[in-house]
């Protein structure tokens, strides 16, 4: 797949990440993650502009399947019996997916703002990692005989882009320093116990969406703190205000405090928040 650059390469970056947005075919979405990348990675591709380029989508393009519920009417997930293994591997699948979305959106929407190469660069390295995310657990769910859609998916990840689309430092405290740092949390106990049923092929894709999380979380944590800095406001209070402003639910309890520092969100970033719901 990362071989094949496809003719219909977009002219720019901002128009590739447009493009992986828009489409609703899952497969053609990775495989304009992976030829974007690769593209920009060999500077084959300018920048672009949104008005050279267009807007970015303001909902991503998605297959007819699986059916979208609310959060609050979607089954509890576990690792108990085939079914259960099942329903949280499409759930995982269904949260890579939706990353694919909102990173490269991240990459595409801010493009008129004054940014450094390396923003993108460490962007794009994202949406290219959450492509490989999903296209892991699709060949997971393949392995036992089911595919992405044969189950519900909720339909809740969205309303964090929709919400914060008019102010980086907003997208960047609620996307990697909120929901992916979730993910530094919860992983490890899932990595454990799909090794405890013998799951290891299970345990292996998680490995590897938790060690690129770490990264994802950092990414996060350096340009939201270059963005305070361009600003001369303090980091930790203002996490507080957008998380405050833009996210709806509670930072919960436990956290995984040795990985989220690693990646540079200490603990005066979240802590105060965890007793506070949205």
């Amino acid at each position: 797949m990362t071989e094949n650059l496809a003719p219909n390469l977009p002219s720019s970056l901002v128009a590739g990440a447009r493009a992986i947005v828009a489409t609703p075919d899952t497969s053609e979405k990775v495989r304009l993650a992976f030829a974007v990348s690769k593209a920009w990675f060999q500077r084959k591709l300018a920048l672009g502009t949104l008005s050279k380029d267009g807007p970015m989508p303001h909902r991503p393009g998605r297959p007819d399947k699986p059916v979208l519920l609310a959060p609050r009417d979607m089954p509890k997930r576990s690792l108990t019996g085939k079914a259960g293994r099942l329903a949280l591997i499409h759930s995982l699948a269904h949260i890579e997916l939706n990353a694919v979305d909102l990173t490269w959106d991240l990459v595409g929407r801010f493009a008129d703002t004054r940014l450094p190469r390396s923003y993108y660069d460490d962007w794009v390295r994202v949406g290219l990692e959450e492509a490989k995310h999903f296209s892991m657990l699709q060949d997971r769910l393949a392995g036992l005989d089911a595919a992405y859609g044969d189950l519900p998916a909720h339909d809740g990840l969205w309303q964090a882009a929709q919400d914060t689309g008019h102010d980086l430092a907003a997208r960047l405290a609620i996307i990697p320093l909120v929901l992916e740092a979730r993910g530094l949390d919860i992983t490890p106990p899932m990595i454990e116990k799909a090794r405890e049923i013998g799951d290891e092929e299970t345990a292996k894709c998680l490995d590897i969406i938790y060690r690129d999380e770490k990264f994802h979380v950092a990414f996060g944590a350096k340009w939201f703190r270059f963005l305070c800095d361009r600003q001369g406001i303090r980091p930790e209070p203002a996490f507080h205000t957008f998380v405050r402003r833009h996210f709806r639910g509670s930072l919960k309890p436990p956290f995984n405090d040795r990985a989220r520092s690693e990646a540079g969100l200490t603990p005066g970033f979240y802590k105060p928040l965890a007793p506070l719901s949205g």
